[in-house]
């Protein structure tokens, strides 16, 4: 099993609270996790039908069978069974009781706000990290690679190609989470949506384009980006708030939780594909940012990132706080260095009055170089 980072967090959490909930995207090893973390604790599946019956019509009968050390997986699956939980725990008073796992990231965290606020910690478990392929010796040989492979752990336990893989996945996310999360009429009017977001990686949100090209409203269209960031399919990246210039864009930008799955919605079939597609800077740009993303989540924070762009179109992919300050990053698909890759950090700068030290260039070339205006560093 390759090693998850977040495995030092979970292990440190539930020493602390009676329950420590596990959330994430459908197989990013959430269950995986938990049970070689704690491989003493009984597992039980709500995606069971016999255990969810059970849960359902006999939760006292359930809490009385499984105590104390239990795993409970798709936890949303029975709502009532938390506030069980709930007055369970507090009677019981003791920590590391129970480890709640689940995919869906609205209907559980629903659940938790009325039943478990302030007897759970809430841990992120998104698919393999750069760093943790790194470390297990799985790592794609080039970014275009890991940009078509994405990181999800079944890929590369079982050696499946991205291109039999994902499909299935994409199937299974719209037939059966879509459904349990928002009644959806038109299955296939989603589908198209979720490619056409695909199309637009790295680009300002505009809801009005998607609903016309969809051929449904506005507000539907900001309804399904609400059920693709619940589940994990995609989240955006807000603009930075501090007023660096007078006129600065105020709309989000859209990534994907994994590359892979964005280059099987824009029919890619191979890395070389990648190294061709006219989204390659958007879909490594992605791929950077998705890195920053799980670092914090494998920390059990929550990523302090967004980004920077003035009406004339001077922009820093990334900004990163860090104790309040703030460290800006460009992020270029390409393998030779240009002094403008530093152009819109350089604007940035002068605006924030930030210095160099705290400027980045990120690219996909061989060599970290410090430069004037900031460190160039390799992917």
């Amino acid at each position: 099993m390759i090693e998850r980072i977040l495995q030092i967090k979970l292990l440190e959490l539930v020493k602390k609270y009676p329950i420590v909930t596990l959330i994430g995207p459908r197989q990013s090893g959430k269950s995986t996790l938990l049970r070689h973390a704690f491989p003493d604790y009984k597992y039980v599946s709500l995606e069971d039908p016999d255990m969810r019956l059970f849960a359902t019509e006999d939760p006292r009968g359930f809490l009385a069978t499984y105590p104390d050390e239990t795993i409970v997986d798709e936890a949303q699956r029975v709502p009532a069974l938390f506030s069980y939980i709930q007055t369970h725990t507090d009677k019981e008073g003791h920590e590391g009781m129970y480890l709640l796992a689940g995919s869906h990231n609205f209907l559980l965290m629903e659940n938790i706000n009325q039943s478990l606020a302030g007897r759970t910690a809430i841990l992120k478990l998104l698919p393999f990290s750069h760093v943790e392929m790194q470390q297990g010796g799985i790592l794609p040989q080039s970014a275009n690679e890991e940009i078509f492979k994405g990181g999800y752990p079944r890929l590369y336990d079982k050696d499946i190609d991205p291109s039999d893989y994902y499909p299935f996945y994409i199937q299974t996310y719209v037939e059966r989470d879509v459904r349990l999360m928002k009644n959806i009429g038109d299955l296939s009017k989603f589908i198209r949506f979720i490619k056409l977001c695909a199309g637009r990686i790295g680009q300002l949100l505009n809801l009005s384009s998607l609903a016309n090209e969809c051929g449904v409203a506005v507000s539907t269209v900001s309804a399904w980006i609400s059920v693709l960031e619940a589940s994990y399919i995609c989240y955006l990246l807000k603009p930075d708030p501090n007023n660096y210039a007078k006129r600065l864009v105020k709309t989000p930008k859209l990534y994907f939780y994994d590359t892979g799955l964005a280059c099987s919605l824009l029919d890619i079939r191979s890395a070389e594909q990648v190294s061709m597609h006219f989204l390659r800077g958007g879909l490594f740009e992605n791929l950077v940012i998705n890195e920053f993303v799980k670092t914090a989540y494998n920390r059990g924070e929550e990523p302090n990132l967004t980004f920077w762009r003035d009406s004339t179109g001077n922009e820093v992919d990334l900004l990163r706080y860090i104790d309040g300050k703030p460290y800006a990053y460009e992020i270029k698909s390409g393998a030779t260095y240009s002094p403008d890759f530093f152009k819109g950090i350089t604007k940035w700068a002068k605006l924030s009055g930030t210095g160099p030290e705290q400027c980045f260039a990120i690219y996909n070339g061989e060599k970290n170089i410090k430069t004037s205006a900031g460190e160039l560093m390799k992917w």
